[in-house]
This record gives structure tokens, sequence and C-alpha cells, in this order.
């Protein structure tokens, strides 16, 4: 099933239904939050389904068109929102444009930082800066929604433990992580609200495209209207989402609403293009001495999306535009 919050005034919005085909949604009844049916999936879910089955079939009374334009995150505020570094090969371009290794715990223990998780930005909201200087970057993710994960608990369990599935933009301001990661204590004001897809999908949902807790569908990236992006989220994938939950998991317990993140997907195909401008910089870096591209401008635009076998959107694309903060 596909699963939207709708903007209605509130702070978590209301939950919806929405059609395989991203068409058509029915509000829910009884459940309006997605929390409060992460809260208690047993429960919630198998209602859900019946719905979704209904909507699907063409037979859900009072359904509606579906507006991505209307939606806010499908968890507009969360718990928690920890996003990894899954992919070496963003990573090891990065540090290698810097004259950087990768050490080797980078091979066997996933990166891993704790985002803002208050306030969570929907498909069509812009991305807010107070300056350009500040680097701004998209970073086109998977991310995954939890239900209750026990401390402790082993990368194979972690994946029983997923509930959903969705897309991420990680949004970076690049040029102010450096001298926040020199004080040594991580990122904090580099890392801004994230975005997500109009829709978070049940595993099921994604028939074999899921597999091995990996998504393996092309992460298509557009800057500005130009396809620069499409690199498959799940060969490169190093660490599965289970083992990042279960990274997570090792010192605490995650409530239901947990956000994990992939980090950004990255290829070593060269042709798959990029997921983030930072990837593309240091490949200018490598290779020319010098990044030759900047980061986004306001104004800019930035569409996230992944299509099924056949060629139908999964979750609905993540469209936002750079806009200064505070602008009339």
């Amino acid at each position: 099933m596909k699963l939207a919050s709708l903007k209605d005034g509130s702070r978590d919005g209301q939950l919806a239904v929405v059609s395989r085909d991203l068409k058509h949604a029915v509000f829910t009844q009884g459940i309006t939050r997605l929390q409060q049916a992460l809260d208690d999936w047993d429960f919630a879910a198998p209602q859900l389904q019946d719905l979704s089955d209904a909507l699907n079939a063409g037979r859900a009374a009072q359904a509606f068109a579906f507006d991505p334009a209307q939606c806010m995150a499908p968890l507009p505020r969360a718990y928690q929102w920890a996003d990894g570094s899954a992919y070496l090969n963003h990573v090891e371009l990065v540090r290698k444009a810097r004259g950087a290794d990768i050490p080797q715990s980078f091979f066997t223990d996933p990166l891993m930082y704790q985002g803002a998780s208050d306030h969570m930005l929907g498909a069509r909201d812009a991305i807010e800066a107070a300056s350009e200087d500040w680097g701004i970057d998209f970073e086109a993710e998977v991310a995954v929604v939890t239900g209750d994960v026990p401390m402790g608990t082993t990368a194979d369990a972690a994946l029983e433990h997923i509930r959903l599935v969705m897309l991420a933009n990680d949004v970076s301001l690049r040029h102010l992580i450096p001298p926040e990661l020199a004080k040594g204590f991580g990122f904090f004001q580099s890392k801004p609200a994230s975005g997500f897809s109009p829709v978070a999908v049940t595993p099921d949902e994604l028939g074999t495209a899921w597999k091995g807790g990996r998504l393996h569908l092309d992460m298509r990236v557009h800057w500005n209207g130009q396809l620069v992006g499409s690199a498959n989220a799940g060969p490169e994938m190093r660490f599965h989402f289970g083992q990042l939950i279960a990274h997570v998991a090792k010192t605490r317990v995650l409530a239901a609403g947990s956000i994990v993140g992939s980090g950004t997907v990255s290829s070593q195909d060269r042709a798959r293009g990029y997921s983030c401008i930072a990837e593309l910089r240091a490949l200018e870096m490598i290779e020319h001495g010098e990044a030759r591209t900047a980061f986004m401008h306001f104004g800019d635009s930035v569409r996230i999306d992944m299509l099924d076998a056949q060629g139908k959107s999964v979750f609905g694309a993540i469209e936002q535009k750079v806009v200064q903060a505070g602008a009339a």
C-alpha cells in the first residue's frame, strides 16, 4: 500500500491511502495520522490494506484525485532521523578530492549522523537558505520508516522492523560543513530540513525491486530540468537497511516512526551521473585540479524520482525549488 499525509492546517496532516498509480486517494477513518498507524501497526496495517485494496479496485467510497502538491512529508515530524552513508563510491570520491583515503573501518562500520526531525519538508516545499554562499546542494536518497526496534537488534532482524520506504532529499549546505567538522562535533547548521517523496510505500508494494534490504531501482535526478543522475540504488549499497538500522540500535532503541536514510545514492559507472553536486565537484577536482560546477542558486530546481519496470513513478516525485529565506 501507499500512504501520504495531506495538508489540513495541522502539524501532522491527514493520513490518506493512495492508489498504486498515484491517481486517487481516500482518507482513512479513525486512523488520522501516519504516526498513529505506526504506533499500533499490527492493528492499523490490516485496515489500511483493506482500504488500499478497495481503492485500487475502484471500490473505495469518497475517493478523490490525488494531488502531490497537497502532500506534507509522509512523516511531517519524526521521532528520529538518522542518515547513513552506505555508498562507498560517494565517500571515496569526496575524500579523494581532498587527498584523503578511506579508513578501513568504513568498509565494516556504517557512517551515520543524526539530523533534525522536528520539521520535514513536503515534496513540493521550497528549500530555503539565507545565502547562496552556503553551498546549497541536493542529495537523492532512499529512506525507510521503522516500527519499534529493540536495542541490540541484529541486521537480519532489523529488516523485519521496516514499515515503509520513501525517497529523501537530504539538503546539505556544503560550505558550512568543513568549519563544523573541524570542531570535531559533527553536522548541525550544515544540515537543514530534508525533503521527502509525496508517498511512502510498504516494502511488499515494491515487488522484486526490494531485495535484501536494498531498493533496486534507478534514482532519477533532474537539476533545472536536465537529467543528471540515474544510479541504481541497489547494487552498490555497501550496507543494506538492516545493517544501518542495527548500527543505530547498537546503543539505543528506535521508536516507531524513526527514519533511517541510505546516504547519497552513487555509482562507479560515470555514465550514471550523480545524485549530488558535491560528487560532480569531487570528480572535477580529481580530473582538473579544481571544482568547476557551482552549487545551487536561488531559483534552481531539483526533481528526484524512481520509476518501476513499467516506467511509472513509485513514490511520486520530489520537486523542490531553492528560495531565499525571508524573501517576499
